[in-house]
């Protein structure tokens, strides 16, 4: 297998996963935390998709599809490219309200799509260019590519446990 076909296999597992946690879920069940302070699953899946269109966009050198599209009036946010929801507080976490399913589904499905795209061109030696050099020792194309698919995986996982939590 070669290393575009791996990453793809592996960014391929979160839409799937994601879409399973909200299937038939409601706003007000997406908007439910399971504990207080606790996450609540649309915030959960809003935010792996803010992370992945945030550093996918910046790799590319492209505006986020967040910044650019209807999407953050679909959550009752403003289009800020910043907020990713790192960081939020319990205030801000129930902020993120999504219309649905759908707008979860829809906007990581667009997001997925262009990094699809560009998976879809690496080779082996693309993943040892440097793309951050804020980390010591700066960080890879590979090394970002494995954080962002991991930090998606490890929410889409707190997601459907959310829900089972929450007797969805």
């Amino acid at each position: 297998m070669d290393t575009s076909s791996l990453l793809l296999e592996f960014y391929g597992r979160i839409p799937p996963l994601a879409a399973d946690a909200v299937d038939g879920l409601d706003t007000e069940q997406l908007c439910r935390a399971p504990a207080p302070g606790a996450n609540t699953i649309g915030w959960l899946v809003w935010h792996l998709t803010r992370v992945q269109d945030h550093h996918v966009a910046e790799l590319l050198g492209a505006e986020q599809i967040w910044a650019g599209g209807d999407w953050a009036r679909r959550f009752g946010l403003t289009p800020d490219p910043s907020n990713t929801g790192y960081g939020h507080s319990t205030e801000e976490v129930h902020a993120v309200q999504p219309d649905g399913p759908a707008a979860l589904v829809g906007y990581l499905a667009e997001v997925d799509a262009r990094t699809r795209s560009m998976l879809e061109g690496l080779d082996p030696a693309d993943l040892d260019r440097v793309v951050d050099r804020r980390w010591n020792p700066p960080v890879t194309l590979g090394v970002r590519l494995v954080s962002v698919a991991d930090d998606c995986l490890q929410h889409v996982g707190q997601a459907a446990y959310a829900r089972g939590a929450l007797g969805y």
